[in-house]
Formats: structure tokens, sequence, C-alpha cells
């Protein structure tokens, strides 16, 4: 089974009204424990800080590691516009183009996030931040060493100038995170104030703070949004090296890095180059990968994890396989029915479609036992609901009761469990009775409609596994009368065709951030991205209820609160149905060329070796990869 997670960003940037408790009711006063007018070097959104104020390095860094070699790698995740199979651009804020994975290694912003938190930020760019009484308003000021790579200082400027035209052009993931910041004001060259709204929440806050920062003087000559392959200068650790477009990038670190040896990068970002490489096929990528060309991959296919690591490197030890855990926040693989055309609405619709995968018989069969079937769009986190509904989810369901199945107030969705065959004959028989319910009766060999139009279903796809993978499910389904086909296009196309909502059913495969935030969470499940391109709200979901749910996120004043709002969210999303939940992996699973050095265990929040690990000479020197 291939799964690309997708994750909306890997720093973890980042409607309607709940009954009485809508926007007019959010608390007003975010970060309560933090003091205000006086300079602190970190914010939190529950809780205290794990590292004080004269911390030395984080505790997943390793400051007594080498510096230096180089790691070749495929990517497992991307953000924003980046493409994992090609790049046609440097510009990674806009939607337009694709641009090559951890380009973002040369950005940096006002706060970093950290790998062991869920919900903290610490000083970055910015040396302190203060807020005002009112907590509205975030007083940063600057480091002075902050450097861009072209040895200009970054100024309050630089940091007004990204802000604004992020906010106003940029990437919708970037748009959506700045979407409580009203306005952004340089007092001088390293004092800048960022005011919000008053509608932030505190993950809203914290999603904003970390926007990658760029300098203005380059975007004086050239429009923001122009592609093309200028380096759009930042202030980050790497810069870029040697590239061929679409099939390789180099970053290489910089030797006059302000940071080097700050606290907050003391101990990470080891390697002297990481190499991307690009593969439109993943058998290719496999083969570069045996010889050696490619020296970190993940790999996503449980057929080729179980069958195809038996090669001469593995054999002798020079290649190793190695499972980490999974990350401590939502990780989900689903599919989207594209509700924008208008067969795929009503939810008996996606519960037949569902009903036609058997995953029993997969798993089994294909899979070599090796996943999970996935019951929610938050797998993996805290925030999965089970049973019935507690009386501190009730509280916060009871008022939106007119507005949701009644099935939510019962027993949680979970998947149906097949018989394994391939073909359940009473699974089959339950989804024909949906379809019928739903207005789509049999005639002759084909579902219709009481217009006459023929039930059609075409599942795009651009990797040949999901075709061997879903290839029973598209039988299953002609055999209940839908017209079903798989088609598969290039990379590029698909892409193009997913910003645009061109489709009929797609997976998608996303990580979320270990504090949902109302605008992150809307760029899913909102109302208002159903008809944004480039948003991820693939099903073109729009529903009143969930758009309440994910207001009042807003309002959670300690992690246990948004907790149980996350849940109740998660069941609604469940009965719904609009992504519907597929095949999940407990973990992460790895193979490697016996060249490099990493502590375990791994951070609970995030997972970048090409920051965590390091190039032991004397081990690839071992395997001949020196």
């Amino acid at each position: 089974m291939t799964e690309s997670f997708r994750s909306i960003t890997r720093r973890r940037f980042g409607a309607m009204a709940l009954a009485a408790m809508g926007s007019a009711t959010l608390p007003r006063v975010v970060f309560a424990a933090t003091p205000t007018e006086t300079p602190v070097h970190g914010l939190s959104a529950f809780g205290d800080l794990k590292y004080p104020a004269d911390y030395a390095a984080f505790d997943y860094a390793s400051p007594e590691a080498p510096q230096g070699g180089r790691m070749v790698m495929t990517v497992p995740s991307w953000l924003f516009n980046q493409a994992p199979d090609t790049f046609d651009t440097f510009n990674t804020f806009v939607l337009q183009g694709n641009a090559p994975p951890r380009i973002e290694l040369l950005y940096e912003g006002l706060m970093l996030s950290t790998l062991d938190e869920p919900d903290a930020l610490y000083g970055h760019l910015a040396e302190s931040v203060t807020l005002s009484t009112d907590r509205n308003r975030f007083t940063f000021r600057l480091r002075p060493e902050a450097r861009f790579s072209t040895g200009a200082p970054v100024t309050a400027a630089d940091v007004a100038f990204s802000y604004e035209r992020m906010k106003t052009e940029g990437h919708p993931s970037l748009a959506i995170a700045l979407a409580e910041v009203a306005e952004v004001t340089a007092e001088d060259e390293r004092t800048l104030h960022v005011t919000f709204t008053g509608r932030q929440t505190v993950p809203t806050a914290l999603a904003a703070l970390s926007i990658p920062v760029v300098p203005k003087a380059f975007f004086e000559s050239r429009p923001f949004a122009q592609g093309g392959f200028d380096e759009i200068p930042g202030s980050g650790a790497y810069r870029i090296g040697r590239y061929a477009a679409g099939r390789y990038i180099e970053y290489e670190k910089r030797d006059d890095h302000w940071a080097r040896d700050m606290p907050f990068t003391r101990g990470l970002s080891h390697f002297q180059t990481l190499r991307v490489e690009f593969f439109r096929d993943r058998q290719a990528e496999l083969e570069a990968f045996k010889k050696g060309d490619v020296t970190y991959r993940e790999e996503f296919t449980t057929r080729a994890w179980a069958t195809e690591y038996d090669f001469p490197a593995v054999k002798d030890g020079r290649v190793k396989k190695a499972t980490f855990p999974g990350e401590r926040w939502p990780r989900f693989q689903c599919w989207a029915l594209n509700q924008r055309r208008e067969r795929f609405a009503d939810p008996r619709v996606r519960r037949a479609v569902n009903l036609c995968f058997d995953f029993e018989w997969t798993n089994a069969n294909l899979l070599f036992g090796l996943r999970q079937h996935s019951v929610s769009p938050f797998q993996t986190s805290d925030f999965v609901a089970a049973g019935a509904p507690p009386p501190e989810e009730l509280a916060i369901l009871e008022p939106l009761r007119g507005q949701l199945m009644p099935e939510v107030f019962g027993a949680v969705w979970v998947q149906p469990v097949s018989d394994g065959s391939g073909r359940d004959r009473a699974r089959l028989r339950e989804a024909a009775d949906l379809f019928a319910a739903a207005g789509w009766t049999r005639r002759g060999q084909s579902l219709v409609n009481g217009a006459g139009e023929t039930f059609r279903l075409e599942y795009l796809i651009n990797q040949p596994e999901q075709a061997r993978v879903y290839g029973k499910m598209i039988e299953n389904l002609k055999l209940v009368g839908v017209d079903a086909s798989l088609r598969l296009v290039d990379a590029a196309q698909y892409q193009d065709r997913q910003n645009r909502f061109d489709f009929d059913m797609i997976l998608c495969a996303f990580s979320l951030n270990g504090t949902p935030t109302r605008e992150s969470l809307g760029l899913f499940f909102g109302s208002a991205a159903r008809n944004r391109n480039g948003s991820y709200n693939y099903p073109g979901m729009a529903d009143p209820a969930v758009d309440a749910l994910i207001d009042r996120l807003g309002a959670a004043a300690s992690r246990e609160e948004l907790t149980v709002v996350m849940r109740c969210l998660d069941r609604v999303l469940r009965w719904r149905l609009d992504w519907i939940p597929n095949i999940g992996s407990p973990g992460h699973t790895v193979g490697h060329w016996d060249m490099f050095g990493f502590r375990e265990p791994k951070p609970d929040y995030g997972f970048p070796v090409e920051s965590l690990w390091w190039y032991d000479e004397t081990k690839a020197k071992a395997v001949g990869r020196a």
C-alpha cells in the first residue's frame, strides 16, 4: 500500500457559531499564564514551557555528534506547494508551481516549535516576546545577530513585509495561519509589533508566529508570486547547492549561519550536504536505494517492505531495516469523494463505497498483514472517540442536536469487518441497499437515478501500486452496479486536478499537529475552504455543525478541553464519512545504509531525520559509502 503523508507543516505553523457559544464568546484572554508587559523567551498554549530561558540545547539534540558528511534521501513528507517527484520553482510560499521539499530549511521564523512538546514556541529570530495587557499585541525584539544569507540583517521591516505578502498572496496554508493577524508594524529595526484581531486563540497565535521570513529587498524588483529558479534568500542553516530541475537538489550547510551555535540549533542539522532525489516511479526509487545512490528512504509499500528488502546489502548488514514509533499527533489516510459532484453528496453513498472495500482480504493477501484499518481522521492521537459520548462530550453536542445525524449520540462509527473473502455478499447487499435508499436503483448491470443517469466513479491515482491494492474494490463496485474505474495520471496532472478539485475520488494522507487550530482544521473540514483552490477540503464538505465545532475548538482553555472538543468533532466526521478512513500504519518503516548515527528514542512530535541524524564516517567506510 502506498502512503504519501503530506504534512500541513513540518514545523507545525499552522464560520458558523455554536448555538450560544459562537465567536463573540471566545475567550479574550490568551496565554493566561504568561505575564504581560514582560519580555519572555517562549510561549505555551497549555501548561508550562519545558525549557527555561537559559536552556543549552533541546533534549533530543546531539551536541556531541560530528558535523559534515551527506545524506541522500527521498522525502516522506512535504508542505505548501512542494512535490516529492518533481520541481519547477524555488518559490515555496505560493500556490503556483512545484517547489522542492526541504527548501524550508533555508528559512526561519520569529519563533520555533520543539519536537518534544505539542504546543510550545521558543524565540528564534526573536530573542524575546512581550504580550500587551489585553494579549492582542505581541512585541518582538529581534536578535541583533540574525542575518540573511546575503549578509543583510533581518529587520522588523522584513518580518512585516513577509507577513503582509504571505497573508495576501501566499499559499492558502500560510494565508489561513495569518487570518487573525490584523497588523504587523516595525517600530524600529529590531522591534516589531504583531497585532491580532481579538478573535485569535492560543493555537491560532502559535500558528502565526513561526511564519518564514524573507528579505523585503529581494522583492523590490520582482513579484512575490514569481516562480523560477532564483533562490529567495533566507536566514536558515542551509542554502541551495547543485540541482537539476525535476531530478535532484542539494542543500549545503552554511558556514556563516548566524545561529550555528545558538541553543535552538546546537546538536541539530549535522549534515554538510542534504541531497533530495526525485523519482516519478517508486520502483526506480527503490532500485536507486538498493545501489546506494539513495542512502535513506521511508518505505510506504507493504509489498516492498515484506519482499524486496532481501537484496545483498540487507543480508550482509550494510543496509538496515528499522521501525520507529509514529508521532503523537493526528495522522490519517482517507478517501475523498468529491461532493461538489452531486452523486457523492449523500452519506449513504459514501458508506456504500466504503463497504465495497474489503480491508481484511486486502491486508491478508496484498499488504502482508502489516496494516491497520483506520477508523478516524485523527488516527494515532488522543482525539479518537470511543463508545457512546460521555457527559462532557454531550454537553458540547446537545446544542447541535438538530443539525447532527442521530447516530452521533450513540456508539461512534467503526469500520465494518468483512468475512475476508474479498467479495463479502452480505456487505455488498448492504451497499446495494444504501445506494437504493439514496435514489440509485439497479437497471440491468448499472445503477441509475430517477433521471436515468448512470452512477460513475473514477478513482484518480498517481501511483500504480494503488491499482494493485484497490483493484478488488473496483471489482466490487462494479458488482453492485457502479460504473467504476481507475485512472492513473502523472504527478503534474494529478497535482493540478487535485488543486482544482477535478476528480471523483482520490486518496490522501496527512499529518496534523499536536494542537490543532481552528484555521488548520478549517482547511480540511471547514465550509469556507470548500471552493478555495489549493485547500485540503478535497471532499467539498460544508456542514454548519462541523463549522461550529471547529469554532468551539478555538475556545478551549486547556488541553483537556481541547481533547473533548476534538473527540466530539471526530464523532461527527466519522458518521458523516466526508473523509472515509482507509489504511493506517503504526509507525515509520525505514531503510537506510548503515552510515548514520542517531539517538533513541525519537521525539514524540516529529521525525525530521535530516535534522536529527548525523553522518558516521567510520560506518560509511565499512559499508563502502565514504
